[in-house]
């Protein structure tokens, strides 16, 4: 019996970008932007803000200080209290940092056939941080988040793998989304607002608009990145199958 061996034209690149997947995404992208300012996505803001104040708090922790705690207004905005670590770091996490959550969610999602597993995981890092770390309890930001974090648990245990895959791809969306406006509009078109850069403009003596423009560059690096992994057809995908046997 002779194998046949797949045709060379396949395997020019180890990876190109796939259109279809593209498409997908576009088809996920375009309704969130038509709908940013309806209450529709409301409620996937306040979670983007929630991870920004986490990553706050988990710089601090990672770099030897401590998380007192977070609170999260119905208004979009937050506050994370921490105590020592690495104020550079600290303050540079925040709007990165929830960058990185939403990346990491919806490369999560385009890269594996368990998404339910994803969702559970999800659902439970917002349910234990917010058990841990939201204050006060009575409070809008204890109330949505401990509701977020259990339904995203009940979505991943009970629901079909195809509807996980679309919730954690639309918030991870949001969340890179969300990220570079946010930055623009606290740090250069509102500069003289009390933001993380302008804390660490007063910290450095680097002006707010530098560190606004730098991670905004930085973000726009992650994003480009993240299109290009999650769009990008491996060279498995790009071979047709092998043909294990065939006539002499």
């Amino acid at each position: 019996m002779r194998s046949l061996r797949p045709s060379r034209l396949s395997t020019s690149g180890t990876s190109r970008f796939d259109w279809r997947k593209a498409g997908m995404l576009a088809a996920i992208v375009v309704p969130v932007i038509l709908l940013w300012s309806t209450p529709i996505v409301w409620p996937l803001k306040i979670l983007v803000v929630f991870f920004h104040e986490l990553s706050h708090g988990l710089a601090a922790i990672l770099t030897g200080g401590s998380l007192e705690r977070i609170e999260v207004v119905a208004q979009q905005g937050g506050v994370c209290w921490t105590t020592g670590g690495s104020r550079f770091i600290v303050l540079s996490a925040g709007y990165l940092g929830s960058l990185l959550w939403g990346s990491g969610v919806l490369l999560a999602a385009s890269s594996t056939t368990r998404d339910h597993r994803v969702a559970v995981g999800l659902g439970a890092v917002i349910l234990g941080a917010t058990l841990a770390w939201v204050r006060p309890v009575l409070s809008f930001g204890f109330g949505f988040h401990v509701a977020a974090g259990l339904g995203l648990i009940a979505c991943g245990w009970f629901l079909a793998d195809a509807v996980c895959d679309l919730v954690l791809k639309v918030f991870g969306v949001t969340s890179c989304l969300y990220v570079i406006p946010d930055i623009w509009s606290d740090t250069i078109a509102r500069s003289h607002l009390r933001s993380d850069a302008r804390m660490l403009a007063e910290a450095t003596h680097i002006p707010t608009v530098i560190w606004g423009g730098l991670w905004i560059v930085a973000a726009l690096v992650v994003c480009g990145g993240l299109v290009w992994r999650t769009c990008r057809r491996s060279e498995a995908e790009s071979l047709p199958a092998p043909l294990l046997g065939g006539r002499p």
